[in-house]
């Protein structure tokens, strides 16, 4: 590969594709807005699919590092109505087929599997301008420093400055947002509720709301009040009272609610945040400019359904393999991933929106077990 590769942002997609490249000895460089590795908090955990995610992380050569931060007994999943009693539970089988991970501990596995230098903190994209018809663009950051190169890959998620420059679409609101909290020590200090979610993912969904929770590394409960709302109602809400906010929020589920759900709202010890779920419009497109392409959210963001981490480090795995089976000639690297990626994207696009629709929309909370059967089955047809 002649010329230089410049990935704009540090996350699943863009780190793994840097990695891949590495592994096989091409240089690239990475340019992240964020001041260092720590900058902000990485969400929350994320099952990461041995169709997709654990293939790419064997390209990266990570798998034993992956395996080192699984959270084990994590794939459970508990389904509960809103009277706390339970409607059905899926076991860890212990497998590994969906294993549970912290997002931030696996960007660091990525972030430290590169050489130093590799990524350039504190690098806000702000422009992008083509150099001459060949492909090569200027990029400008906010710092008013810039640098020109000849490949440049956009891994710059929801957002995307680089998707934005080749006038692609941009996310909408999808009318569902979701509010956060955390308990710590939970064995000790919130035993019911440790009860309550048991190793993995608690699920209490009604019409258009409910409670999803999850038990993470560390002896924590991370948990998400999913609230069918305009966008406007996060400003009416002082998030920074915390036991307010969280009473107010717990309100909003609407009576009948047994009061060991509500805890783990109500009793939460992080002040919550409100995360609006936004997703790119279904068959989006974008103009196509030699030297550039899209990668991870930045190219088919959805909602939040276990499949958006995958598809990142899957596609910065692939498009590294693309890169590699066409030294020299990136435009037909390009073409290769962009046949495989968009019609893949835009199936799993669909089944993205049909089963966040089916968890936490309208059909709640009957589609629920038949979504994590088809999940397994979806998993096992996609099987390499």
């Amino acid at each position: 590969m002649n010329g230089s590769i410049s990935i704009i942002g540090a996350g699943l997609a863009g780190l793994t594709l840097a990695r891949v490249l590495h592994v096989h000895g091409i240089a690239s460089t990475v340019y992240e807005a964020e001041a260092s590795p720590t900058g902000r908090t990485q969400g929350g955990q994320l099952d990461i699919h041995d169709f997709n995610g654990q293939i790419a992380l064997q390209e990266c050569q990570l798998l034993d590092e992956f395996r080192s931060i699984v959270n084990m007994g994590g794939e459970a999943m508990r389904f509960l109505g809103s009277d706390g009693k339970l409607v059905g539970e899926i076991p860890d089988d212990g497998q590994l087929s969906n294993p549970e991970v912290l997002r931030g501990e696996l960007r660091r596995i990525l972030i430290e599997s590169l050489p130093h230098g590799t990524i350039r903190w504190n690098h806000k994209t702000v422009s992008i301008t083509p150099r001459d018809g060949g492909g090569q663009h200027t990029v400008t950051f906010a710092d008013d420093s810039s640098v020109d190169t000849d490949v440049l890959i956009g891994a710059d998620g929801a957002w995307s400055r680089v998707r934005n420059y080749l006038h692609g679409a941009t996310p909408e609101y999808l009318g569902t947002l979701w509010v956060e909290t955390f308990l710590h020590d939970v064995e000790q200090r919130h035993q019911r509720s440790a009860a309550l979610v048991g190793s993995g993912a608690m699920l209490a969904m009604e019409p258009g709301r409910g409670i999803f929770a999850h038990r993470e590394a560390n002896d924590v409960i991370h948990t998400y009040v999913v609230l069918k709302k305009p966008l406007e109602w996060v400003q009416s809400v002082d998030f920074s009272d915390r036991e307010r906010a969280l009473a107010h929020v717990a309100d909003q589920l609407g009576p009948g609610w047994a009061p060991e759900l509500l805890e783990l709202v109500t009793r939460g010890e992080a002040t919550p945040v409100a995360r609006p779920i936004w997703g790119l419009p279904l068959g989006h497109t974008w103009d196509r400019v030699p030297g550039v392409m899209l990668i991870g959210d930045a190219a088919h963001l959805t909602p939040p359904d276990g499949d958006g981490a995958n598809w990142a480090l899957y596609d910065g795995a692939q498009l590294a393999n693309a890169i590699l089976a066409a030294p020299g000639d990136i435009e037909t690297a390009f073409a290769a991933f962009a046949e495989q990626m968009l019609p893949r994207s835009a199936e799993s696009s669909i089944e993205g929106y049909q089963s966040f629709e089916q968890t936490f929309g309208y059909n709640a909370p009957a589609n629920l077990r038949d979504m994590m059967n088809r999940t397994k089955t979806y998993g096992q047809q996609h099987h390499h």
